[in-house]
């Protein structure tokens, strides 16, 4: 099932193009992964995707009644508030003990409703802004740099869980992430942007394209060998991004 479609989309900003002719889908149950270099548009795409920023020009479809639960890079909070995690997942809507307790269990840090926001290590606080964003059930969950600041263990144990969010509630994940050699093993598909999509594909398909190596260097080859792609659903890269068009 299609979640989102973009066609031709081209977002601008004070009339400098940020992202152009950008086609993109992503189907249920699907991990897609958004790389490229600073000021690519990475960040345009998401804010899209969730209503934030419109179209200059083509078309976005979303499916009716879609669900987007969102991780974004890190949040700001006063040190000198008295929030607890109960308290910060109760806002702007007041859920229940129950429904509180449940989204920390499935983020992976049951028990720690009572602490204060404040006094939460990296790795803990991006667990609690997963559980926020787990509170409604999304259809689509989308990650915004959400490992940055963690070191790489942390990282890794927070893919994984991601992994398995992905079983447990069956929704769409798409995130964007600098750690090129983890999100890539982890994706279904990659897009690689820089202010349109150079290419896309299965994730040894990416980093074998000459656009990429142009971007990125050919560092995340090895760390791919290693990695077999279970899917055959992938597309080719797509080496012109204005007249090559994707079959689906």
């Amino acid at each position: 099932m299609r979640l989102v479609t973009l066609r031709a989309a081209t977002i601008e900003h004070s009339g400098t193009p940020a992202l152009l002719n950008v086609n993109f889908h992503i189907d249920r149950g699907e991990i897609v992964t958004i790389v490229g270099p600073n000021g690519s548009g990475k960040s345009t795409l998401l804010r899209t995707i969730i209503g934030a920023l419109s179209l200059s020009s083509g078309q976005i479809e979303r499916t009716p009644g879609l669900r987007i639960g969102y991780v974004p890079q890190k949040l700001h909070i006063d040190p000198t508030l008295p929030l607890t995690v109960r308290r910060f997942l109760s806002l702007p809507k007041r859920v229940s003990n129950a429904q509180a307790e449940q989204a920390l269990e499935d983020a992976g840090v049951p028990g720690i409703g009572s602490q204060q926001m404040t006094h939460l290590s990296g790795g803990q606080m991006q667990r609690v802004l997963l559980a926020r964003a787990l509170m409604d059930k999304p259809d689509l969950l989308i990650l915004d740099e959400a490992t940055q600041g963690l070191d790489q263990p942390g990282s890794a144990a927070f893919y994984q869980k991601i992994a398995a969010v992905r079983q447990q509630i069956g929704c769409a994940i798409l995130m964007v992430s600098h750690e090129l050699h983890v999100v890539m093993a982890a994706s279904d598909r990659v897009i690689c942007l820089n202010g349109h999509v150079c290419c896309e594909g299965a994730p040894e398909h990416v980093a074998s394209a000459p656009e990429y190596r142009a971007l990125f260097g050919s560092g995340t080859l090895g760390t791919l060998a290693l990695y077999r792609h279970e899917h055959d659903h992938s597309h080719d890269c797509a080496h012109d991004h204005g007249s090559e068009e994707h079959s689906h």
